[in-house]
């Protein structure tokens, strides 16, 4: 994967101002640790910082190509999974190549089929064509959003990257919040609305949605979305559909030059990647995650009724793969809370992020890159939302349900903010673009709501996660059932299919039952871990004491101090309800309180 950064303006001349693409491209070099290289034009400055994976020589960028009269440049950051079909059918139309990268292949595609080429393309991706000729430049996200791609408009210009980071060294970008950022930091995060990027002015291509930029205009266009379609096929047809699709998927994500692994938690989707990728790879490398000490404290719950260490155990001894655990130690999960925020550019999800920060730096050693389970528990109801009624019937996002609780922690003039009705008219909003059949029983109208609301909200969050922390340490991580044709596919599955037995993932494990010993299959949904060792709470609370008793605190003027002055006295136990999914309490909570106040001094952000 790499780094993107770019400056448009087909009004005015750049030619002087390569220093700030330059700026802007340092602030990425962990996203590209290989290479870098700039394209230099009058209208468009474009930058690139390299992680290479396939092709080193023939994938150079920025990518130049010219057919005719007309050069088109490529900035470009991802993976295209269906390279070599292309290359096929393009060949076929009369195009050569010079290399066997994915780039030129995209980069071509754009040229024969311009702004219709995002059609043609299964993959992930985040890229920038500028076309000389016509003066205007074309940018375009992954279906899923699993690479991100933010931007700016002053004036005449288009400023665009793969980090807010980047957008932030330009000099024309200020870094402010105002109110409605306060209400999405508060209400809605660690999500984050749709095309935002908290900051005001700040946004983001959503996923699934390209950007053409001609004349000084901006216009945004969604290629892609859920569509309701029958699905007549038999229980047996599914199951064998699906892992069709499934296997295709993972196979087509392991073409790599370098190194490559997966992520082993020993629950059901990380476990079958594994499996299928051991049938591909010589001497698979595993990889999973646990903290010091903690079988010691863990305690079961609803939302995390067992451990995995039992688990790993069983897949890696199945798979006979090279396994490491890696242990993490709680006063590292601590000090690495603040680069966790600088890989997001925001407050995240506490000690669930810093985790995963310190997981992909221990990998990136042996690999670069890696297959991860995300996105199964969203298209296939893995979560217990997908069959608690309550969740189900709710008018919220099920998995943020403490916003009343939030509101408690701003202060006297930031609580009149109306963040209730603003979480509320996201999420009805959303279920407004929900595709249904007009037959469709209630039970199956209710499962594509939810898919839906977790495709757009949930799972683009965990997906963000990941690829901040791990791009963070320079390792690429890839996401099979993040593969558009599954989604679509996935979305359209009877529920009766889907939750067979009424239970999680129903489906799923049938489909999967021939492939992974039955404990696996039969396990019960756990999430990614988190620490459940006191040392972590009492250093989170040490922490926000003193950011508390700092009168220079910049967290100060947003919160109301005693009420958390109270939940640090209680070691967050008074904020009864999950902040957000299932895994941030009480300890995640303190974390979170000085994620932002951290956030706020090192990016200087200004309160409007």
């Amino acid at each position: 994967m790499c780094g993107i950064v770019g400056w448009i303006n087909t009004n005015e001349d750049l030619l002087s101002y390569l220093p700030v693409i330059h700026k802007m491209m340092e602030t990425l070099s962990y996203r590209g640790p290989d290479d870098s290289g700039s394209f230099i034009h009058k209208h468009a400055l474009l930058g690139h910082r390299r992680l290479i994976v396939i092709d080193p020589e023939g994938g150079l960028q920025p990518m130049n190509k010219t057919i005719g009269n007309s050069q088109y440049t490529l900035v470009y950051n991802g993976e295209l999974y269906n390279t070599e079909d292309l290359r096929r059918e393009l060949k076929d139309l009369g195009y050569t190549f010079q290399s066997y990268s994915d780039t030129e292949v995209l980069l071509t595609s754009y040229i024969h089929w311009k702004e219709d080429c995002v059609n043609h393309f299964n993959g992930i991706f985040a890229f920038c064509v500028f076309d000389q000729h016509n003066n205007k430049a074309f940018l375009a996200r992954d279906h899923l959003g699993v690479k991100p791609l933010f931007y700016t408009q002053k004036g005449s210009s288009l400023i665009f990257a793969s980090e807010i980071k980047a957008l932030l060294a330009h000099p024309h970008v200020r870094r402010e919040l105002d109110e409605e950022g306060i209400m999405e930091l508060i209400g809605l995060g660690p999500a984050t609305d749709l095309g935002s990027g908290v900051f005001k002015n700040i946004l983001e291509v959503p996923p699934a949605h390209s950007l053409l930029f001609s004349n000084g205009r901006i216009t945004l266009k969604e290629y892609w979305k859920l569509e309701a379609r029958e699905n007549n096929e038999s229980f047996e047809d599914i199951v064998d559909h699906t892992k069709t699709l499934l296997v295709d998927a993972i196979k087509r994500q392991l073409i790599s030059d370098v190194p490559i692994c997966t992520f082993l938690s020993g629950g059901l989707d990380s476990s079958f990647i594994s499996t299928v990728a051991s049938h591909y790879v010589d001497e698979l490398n595993t990889f999973s995650v646990d903290y010091k000490d903690n079988s010691k404290f863990f305690k079961s719950s609803y939302y995390q009724p067992n451990s995995d260490e039992y688990y790993i155990d069983v897949m890696h001894k199945f798979l006979k793969s090279n396994h490491t655990n890696i242990i993490l130690s709680q006063s590292d999960l601590v000090h690495s809370l603040e680069e966790a925020v600088i890989a997001r550019d925001l407050p995240g999800m506490a000690d669930v992020d810093s985790s995963l920060l310190l997981f992909c730096k221990e990998i990136r050693k042996y690999s670069t890159v890696a297959l991860s389970g995300e996105c199964a528990d969203e298209i296939f109801g893995g979560y217990p939302w997908f069959t608690n009624k309550e969740d189900l019937y709710a008018d919220t996002f099920p998995w943020s349900k403490s916003v009343g609780y939030r509101k408690n922690i701003l202060n006297h003039s930031y609580k009149k903010l109306p963040i209730e009705e603003y979480v509320r008219s996201k999420f009805k909003d959303t279920l407004s673009k929900v595709s249904k059949l007009d037959d469709d029983p209630i039970e199956d109208i209710k499962l594509r709501e939810m898919t839906y609301l977790n495709i757009k909200w949930f799972m683009l969050t965990l997906l963000n996660r990941k690829d901040r922390m791990s791009m963070r340490t320079s390792l690429e991580v890839r996401v099979p059932f993040a593969d558009y044709r599954l989604v679509e596919y996935a979305y359209n599955i009877p529920a009766k299919y889907k939750l067979m037995a009424g239970r999680e993932k129903g489906l799923l494990r049938d489909a999967m039952k021939d492939f992974l010993p039955k404990e696996i299959t039969e396990r019960k949904k756990s999430p990614y871990p988190k620490t459940h060792h006191p040392h972590y709470t009492s250093h989170v609370r040490e922490k926000l004491i003193k950011i508390l008793e700092d009168k220079n605190s910049p967290i100060l003027n947003l919160i109301d101090v005693p009420y958390v002055k109270e939940i640090a006295a209680s070691n967050g136990e008074n904020f009864k309800v999950p902040w957000y999914g299932q895994l941030m309490t009480g300890p995640q909570i303190m974390a979170l309180l000085t994620q932002i106040d951290f956030w706020l001094r090192q990016y200087d952000v200004k309160i409007l």
